[in-house]
């Protein structure tokens, strides 16, 4: 088990490497900001040469993968974080240094057992992308296909669970204050994040979930995904079919090759709807690096590491959510909270969706580039302070992507309506998924699969209330201590350092 003091000691690292790369002024100069934070970041930057114009990714990137992760997301908002940074953030895409070649070569042939030359007829040695996990090189197989070649970087593994560690003890330092952080439940937030994390270090799992996608959006004939090559993956190496195509980041390569960026945004928008609403599995990493424009105006994705899965009871009160908040039916949205459990029940369905109506009215009809984001989250969030909602896990690549695509979009077309370009996908869905017929199948199904799972049930009771002598319950898991450090002054400090330095990857997720 680490020692505390080699956790303090990342933080303080961390905060140090923000601050000396000018990643800390916005925090220093922003009103909103608590005094205290603001002094520890004054003292974070202490003695250090401060560059003029902020290094963002170059502080991303000193830090981690797991940085590089909140980076990628960043970049994707720069009505949050300004154009300046967004667009300096956009390096951490796929433009971070590549490895050198014969790294790569040693980690492939390592993994099949087998010379390059004859897993490939050409392998380019200079990357054409390199992320925080992984590098990308053009190649072609023995059999004549053009294809991408994803290698996993060496030690990557290493370096994220190191971090991952620190993050899980920065969170029950927080949580253990009670409160506001409590309510937050950052330590469910990081073990959730382990989880995904997990998931994409695993290049099998990335192939899978690729061709799982695939066949999930045979419907949507707009979104295309690229084959997977499974004769040369492996859990470190994954080959998938070569795409020629624009990045959706670059507007103006699109519209000079003719593409119809207005319409490019729409067809996004729908196959995120049709992933996350429609078949419960969706691509959560989609920002702008992994997203092209084919030369037939179909939108191609990569690097499926990350995928979100919502089961049905949880896409149709979303569809509900959604459909609501298109239609002004506060109410509507508000009783879903309550049934869902979101909110707990001694508020006021009404006052809730009053305090609904008071955010999202404002931002109804408005194209998005008149939006104040900003100011939509953070009536939000003070909703959810107010209601004591507490974060739901299950839901957090959910609002993850959501804010990705609606970077992406807005990037593509300022001017697009997120409402208006929803409704009709999530009011059809709806009136198929909620109609007569189909609440009759439901029940129909439920009460069918009730009786199937009777006789299981009254296993589980016996083996719940075993007969005296019996093998007691399993006993509860240890927890990670809360380290109190005196005075409260002191115990304040260790969660001030874990909520600046730490707490990208919370900030990520929620």
């Amino acid at each position: 088990m680490t020692a505390t003091a080699v956790h303090l000691w990342r933080l303080l690292k961390w905060g140090r490497t923000l601050a000396r790369h000018g990643a800390l002024r916005g925090i220093e100069t922003d009103p909103n900001t608590p005094p205290a934070v603001r002094r520890l970041a004054r003292v974070a930057r202490f003695g250090a040469r401060v560059p003029q114009v902020p290094r963002y990714a170059d502080a991303f990137q000193a830090i981690g993968p797991a940085a590089i992760k909140l980076g990628q997301t960043l970049a994707t908002r720069p009505d949050l974080v300004g154009e300046a940074a967004a667009n300096d953030l956009l390096r951490l895409q796929d433009a971070l240094p590549p490895l050198p070649f014969p790294v790569i070569r040693q980690r492939i042939e390592a993994s099949f057992d087998r010379p390059l030359e004859v897993l490939f007829a050409e392998f380019e040695q200079v990357p054409v992308g390199a992320a925080s996990i992984a590098q990308v090189h053009r190649a072609v197989t023995r059999e004549g296909a053009q294809v991408a070649v994803k290698v996993l970087r060496p030690g990557i593994e290493a370096e994220f669970a190191k971090a991952i560690e620190t993050y899980e003890w920065a969170a029950a330092q927080v949580e253990g204050m009670g409160g506001e952080a409590a309510r937050l439940r950052p330590r469910l937030i990081i073990e959730t994040f382990k989880r995904w994390t997990a998931r994409e270090l695993d290049l099998r799992r990335e192939a899978a979930s690729a061709s799982e996608l695939a066949e999930g959006m045979t419907a949507e004939p707009d979104f295309y995904v690229p084959q997977i090559d499974w004769q040369h993956t492996t859990g470190k190496v994954l080959t998938l079919e070569w795409l020629d195509g624009i990045k959706l980041s670059d507007r103006e390569a699109l519209i000079a090759a003719g593409h119809d960026t207005s319409a490019l945004a729409g067809k996004l928008i729908r196959a995120f709807l049709r992933q996350a609403i429609a078949e419960g599995f969706f691509h959560a990493d989609m920002h702008q690096g992994n997203l092209f424009a084919l030369p037939d105006g179909r939108i191609a994705a990569i690097d499926f590491g990350i995928m979100g899965r919502i089961d049905r009871r949880a896409r149709v009160w979303l569809a509900e959510i959604l459909y609501g908040l298109i239609t002004g039916n506060y109410k509507r949205v508000a009783e879903i909270h309550f049934e869902a459990g979101y909110v707990p029940p001694h508020h006021n369905v009404d006052e809730f969706a009053t305090a609904l109506r008071a955010v999202g009215e404002p931002m109804r009809g408005l194209p998005v580039k008149d939006m104040s984001v900003g100011a939509m989250l953070d009536g939000l969030f003070n909703i959810t302070r107010d209601f004591d909602m507490q974060t739901q896990p299950h839901l957090l690549l959910l609002q993850k992507t959501m804010v990705m695509v609606e970077g992406v979009a807005r990037g593509l077309d300022p001017d697009i309506n997120l409402w208006e370009t929803s409704a009709p996908f999530v009011r059809e869905w709806i009136r198929t998924e909620l109609g007569p017929e189909a609440a009759i199948a439901d029940r129909l199904i439920t009460d069918l699969r009730t009786f199937a799972r009777l006789p299981q049930l009254i296993r589980n009771i016996e083996l719940r209330y075993p007969a005296p002598g019996g093998a007691p319950p399993a006993p509860p898991l240890k927890e990670i201590e809360v380290v109190r450090v005196g005075g409260g002054w002191r115990y304040a400090l260790v969660a001030v350092l874990a909520a600046v330095a730490g707490g990208g990857a919370v900030w990520l997720l929620g």
